[in-house]
């Protein structure tokens, strides 16, 4: 047992380094996260001959809890009033970040890489995406989640994700029995949440028990193992969740600071490094054109796709390349959608390493980029001002 605790001391002295890091150099801490995870693996791969033993099972359990909860958060955090007056906004640019990079990526991967088919598909799913866990954690480390633009990126990112979604499901994942089960009992869970929860926690609510917690995560696992059993993933009705609820416990602050105390405390720790762990050396120098090629492609699509819609809704100029490059970043649902190609034998263990490192660094090089040159600092809530959404 022993070895569980080194290990796990080991992971949050790793997080208590890329905590300090990100002080120090002023990015996301979940910037920092990666990039701690893969220069540890490298390092101790090189002086110890060992890993950071990323797939043990316990690691991967408290990664994937915090990326349930870190979506939940951001789904939380889609103000419905911003979203009934901002949805076309929110729509179009997220179908946009969508599509753009889908159709680009596929084309690059078929046409240039000489990947099949599927495999281009495959790229094109995995290329799409926006990271609603890193834009989330960016924008709560900065205070725009409580601002109506950060909200707006905010549902824009998820417009962007349930394209992915819907898109690796008609395209690759089979309609089973098992689908149609999912389909019916998330359906009838997301009619029935918005009316129990304010009720139940009225009820029996306010205790040093956290009945609020213990609650929300019963239906987030509940629902995320049944996602998963029917070849879905555990993270889509976790935002879901957020968002139905966005009116009920996004508003209860006391909570969600306990959640949020649970989550940036302990768990996005072990699912941003164990992502930078991910990283493989010798596939960035074994295959730099498809890297750089699909990078680039994502970078581009993304930024001929979003960019004008930006511009078309009268964003100022630091506004609309903020979240443009924002709107570039991939690493949940683009390392999800590549795990999925590698295990239903789509494509190989190459493709499967290019992508995630792609991925990963989509979620890097637009994020410091982003908050380096291009933060709209007038939209920042003041120092000190009273905790709001």
């Amino acid at each position: 047992m022993y070895e569980v605790w080194g290990q796990a001391a080991l992971w949050l002295g790793l997080a208590l380094i890329a905590t300090l890091l990100s002080i120090w150099l002023r990015i996301a801490t979940a910037l920092s996260e990666i990039i701690v995870g893969t220069v540890a693996q490298l390092l101790i791969g090189v002086l110890l001959g060992a890993t950071l033993a990323a797939d043990q099972p316990w690691i991967t359990f408290l990664s994937g809890t915090g990326a349930i909860i870190l979506t939940f958060l951001a789904g939380a955090e889609l103000d419905p009033v911003v979203f009934r007056a901002k949805w076309k906004e929110a729509t179009v640019i997220g179908f946009i970040s969508f599509l753009a990079p889908f159709l680009g990526c596929a084309a690059i991967s078929y046409w240039f890489l000489g990947w099949t088919v599927r495999a281009s598909w495959l790229a094109g799913v995995a290329m799409s995406t926006t990271s609603v866990a890193v834009v989330y954690a960016v924008m709560l480390e900065l205070g725009l989640n409580r601002t109506d633009f950060g909200k707006t990126i905010l549902a824009a990112c998820f417009v962007t994700d349930l394209g992915t979604v819907i898109a690796l499901g008609l395209i690759f994942a089979p309609f089973t029995f098992r689908t149609a089960v999912f389909a019916g009992v998330a359906a009838a869970v997301f009619v029935v949440l918005p009316f129990l929860t304010p009720w139940f926690f009225k009820q029996y609510g306010g205790r040093p028990s956290e009945l609020e917690t213990k609650f929300l995560l019963f239906i987030l696992f509940g629902l995320g193992s049944l996602a998963v059993w029917a070849g879905s993933e555990a993270v889509l009705p976790a935002y879901i969740v957020g968002m139905l609820l966005a009116g009920t416990v996004g508003k209860d602050h006391q909570l969600i600071r306990r959640l949020r105390t649970l989550t940036f405390g302990l768990l996005t720790p072990f699912y941003f490094i164990r992502a930078g762990s991910f990283v493989s050396l010798p596939a960035l120098l074994h295959a730099p054109i498809p890297l750089l090629a699909l990078f680039l492609g994502k970078m581009a699509t993304k930024i001929i796709g979003v960019y004008p819609a930006t511009k078309a809704y009268r964003y100022a100029q630091k506004e609309a390349v903020y979240t443009t490059l924002l709107m570039s970043t991939g690493l949940t649902f683009g390392s999800i959608s590549a795990l999925f190609g590698l295990s239903h034998g789509i494509i190989d263990q190459t493709q499967y390493s290019v992508l995630i490192v792609v991925v990963i660094a989509s979620a890097v090089v637009p994020t410091i980029i982003a908050n380096a040159f291009f933060i709209p600092r007038y939209l920042l809530p003041k120092s000190g001002e009273e905790f709001t959404k």
